[in-house]
């Protein structure tokens, strides 16, 4: 009787813990799903509020793309008052510190001036140096600028009917012939930009450091672009026939008188400082280099007795194309007549630097420097970068 007592107790048992465990499980089952569906709603909520997020994103990028289309269409609007005239939004980036201080003696071309040097001095505000960086791997940059000391710069802005602008320009090796603005470099064109190409010797922080300009000191620079010889050379490019001649504009030779070194010795115990030379003998070299090429106008080489007057060599506005350029072709035939008088006999001034080189040129082509003074630009000469700026950063 005992023994089978037992054995029904042993299955109530075991009865009440399969009850059990049953009921624990339809309660922790109950319990799962009620968290995972609480978790699929919150899931649900997630997922519909990360699509209002992207859909008012898309809405608010769609916004702007449409107000910076609509922004560049007013900009580039032509005005009321003349309908072929856009603007577009160029400011200049930096400007150049040159050795040359006037358009007269820069040279007509890049790199013919091994020795010219130049300082690109970047607005920190619009070019922050970060910008600068990998420009050092490149040996050559072209220069994008503007031709801000051309003396008809405020036709610019007049209607194309009164603005005078020409559309043939006379042209240097041809002797005063003239050929269509597009076909030349002359800085006189419907839009006074210019482009140049020079070597780059340094770069750091807000300073890039050229040889080898045609770029005269204070011109703004609208940009710089590394040259890249795979793309920018070209190898079969044809040119015309006038051209063709490398030597048309260069000179016999170049000598230096007796009192030359004594007067550049003189002026370079004020030049130093300011000076992108180490020394007198290098800015001497310079000075060889650059009239090497026969800088004279036109008009100066057809008409050496039309010297440029005091004044104006003392305020630095002699210029070697807009003299050509807006004078009388009647007049010069009429003083042709009147008035010879040997070029040898004209001292011509280069200023470099601040500083006025005097020198004579011959018939023959033969040029010898006189002597170098001081002129009334160089004490307001301002000098951020000097030789010991190129020694330092080259370094």
């Amino acid at each position: 009787m005992r023994c089978s007592s037992n054995i029904s107790e042993a299955r109530w048992f075991a009865v009440t813990l399969t009850i059990t465990t049953l009921s624990a499980i339809t309660i922790s089952a109950y319990i799962f799903k009620r968290k995972f569906n609480a978790l699929k709603s919150k899931f649900h909520e997630l997922e519909s509020s990360l699509k209002s997020s992207s859909d008012q994103c898309t809405s608010e990028r769609r916004g702007r793309i449409r107000a910076q289309q609509l922004l560049r269409k007013e900009l580039t609007k032509p005005k009321s008052e003349n309908l072929n005239l856009t603007y577009y939004p160029m400011i200049p980036i930096g400007t150049i510190q040159s050795c040359f201080s006037t358009r007269n003696g820069t040279p007509r071309q890049p790199l013919l001036v091994p020795l010219a040097r130049a300082c690109l001095l970047f607005n920190t505000s619009r070019v922050p140096p970060a910008s600068l960086e990998g420009l050092s791997e490149y040996s050559h940059c072209w220069i994008i600028y503007v031709f801000h000391l051309n003396t008809n710069l405020e036709k610019m802005w007049k209607h194309p009917s009164k603005s005078g602008i020409k559309a043939k320009v006379k042209v240097p090796r041809l002797n005063g012939g003239r050929v269509g603005v597009f076909g030349t470099r002359s800085p006189h064109r419907p839009c006074p930009i210019g482009l140049t190409v020079a070597k780059v010797e340094a770069v750091q922080g807000d300073m890039v450091l050229l040889s080898g300009v045609d770029l005269v000191d204070g011109t703004p620079v609208l940009d710089v672009k590394p040259y890249i010889p795979f793309c920018d050379s070209i190898q079969d490019a044809a040119v015309p026939n006038w051209l063709m001649g490398d030597n048309l504009l260069s000179v016999a030779s170049v000598s230096f008188s007796e009192d030359f070194t004594s007067s550049l010795e003189n002026c370079w115990i004020m030049a130093e400082t300011k000076s992108l030379y180490a020394s007198p003998d290098e800015f001497q070299s310079l000075i060889k280099q650059v009239l090497s090429w026969d800088i004279r106008s036109l008009s100066q080489r057809n008409r050496p007795h039309e010297a440029i007057p005091m004044k104006e060599k003392n305020e630095l506005s002699d210029d070697t194309s807009d003299v050509d350029e807006h004078l009388d072709e009647t007049a010069i035939v009429h003083e042709r007549e009147q008035i010879s008088l040997n070029s040898a006999e004209v001292v011509y001034h280069l200023f470099l630097e601040g500083l006025n080189v005097h020198y004579r040129i011959t018939q023959d082509g033969n040029v010898t420097v006189e002597k170098v003074s001081t002129s009334a630009v160089f004490d307001k000469k301002i000098s951020p970068c000097n030789y010991l700026t190129w020694k330092d950063r080259m370094q």
